[in-house]
């Protein structure tokens, strides 16, 4: 019995000797949990911040979403000014925006000047002998704008009627804008305020209005109320006395070439 208590005695020595060796059980220092429990034994991956989000911004106001009184969705504007001229979004696929004016008017039936084209005032008489470019009586002999040389009036030149009249980014409209208005958009033939002409609408529903203005050729008026005819910037391609223009009545329009010393209607146009 003696020899008994002695073994056990001996045997929980052993065991506190045991349990001083191996020190008090560990803690992760992370988690709380025993190196034992701890699925990281005591080495946890270091956490990821959270980005901060970032507010989306208006690409039309610039502010953010947030502030932007149309959520991001303001309206598309289709009207507006430049130097006190009216322009008005037609939604033609080229973005071109059209005058509600003649250069020279000053409401939207109104005939407005008449010019020779590449020139920039009115004048009384209307022939080859006081065209611009032109070398002879005859509209045969030209300087500068032929087939062989300058083929379009340019908005720096100093010979673009709208340029020079209404200044800013106002121009004359090309051959192909004058071709796009008349295949893009629907044409009536109306009256407004007792002038006769074309209500011109676009694929977006706003439109302007070209009255029919006739033209000027020597002193003399022709078919006031009855035609319109419009220049562009654009010179013909075979006949060097002829610029591409608008010409309508009210059985319809079309593109056609006008000798450059008749007296036209200018319609501006802006980018």
């Amino acid at each position: 019995m003696k020899h008994i208590l002695q073994l056990v005695i001996l045997m929980l020595s052993l065991a506190c000797v045991d349990a001083q060796a191996q020190g008090p059980s560990k803690t992760c220092p992370t988690c709380g949990l025993s190196m034992a429990k701890c699925q990281y034994k005591g080495k946890h991956p270091k956490p990821v911040p959270t980005p901060t989000p970032v507010e989306k911004k208006c690409a039309s106001c610039g502010k953010p979403l947030s502030k932007c009184q149309y959520n991001g969705k303001h309206p598309k504007i289709t009207t507006g000014k430049i130097n006190g001229h009216e322009w008005v979004d037609l939604g033609l696929p080229s973005g071109t925006k059209w005058a509600t004016c003649n250069v020279g008017a000053n409401k939207p039936e109104e005939f407005g000047g008449y010019y020779a084209w590449g020139e920039t005032s009115t004048k009384s008489n209307y022939d080859w002998n006081n065209c611009f470019d032109c070398l002879d009586n005859e509209g045969d002999s030209w300087e500068v704008y032929n087939e062989r040389g300058k083929t379009h009036i340019t908005p720096d030149s100093g010979h673009d009627t709208a340029r020079e009249n209404w200044g800013s980014t106002w121009r004359m409209p090309t051959a192909v804008e004058i071709e796009e208005l008349i295949d893009k958009c629907s044409w009536n033939w109306a009256t407004k305020n007792g002038h006769k002409g074309y209500t011109i609408t676009g694929p977006n529903g706003n439109s302007i209005f070209l009255p029919a203005a006739g033209c000027r050729g020597g002193d003399n008026t022709y078919n006031l109320g009855e035609t319109g005819d419009y220049y562009s910037s654009t010179l013909d391609k075979i006949f060097s006395r002829g610029a591409r223009s608008i010409y309508f009545n009210n059985r319809g329009r079309d593109t056609i070439v006008s000798d450059r010393n008749f007296g036209l209607s200018i319609r501006p146009v802006t980018d």
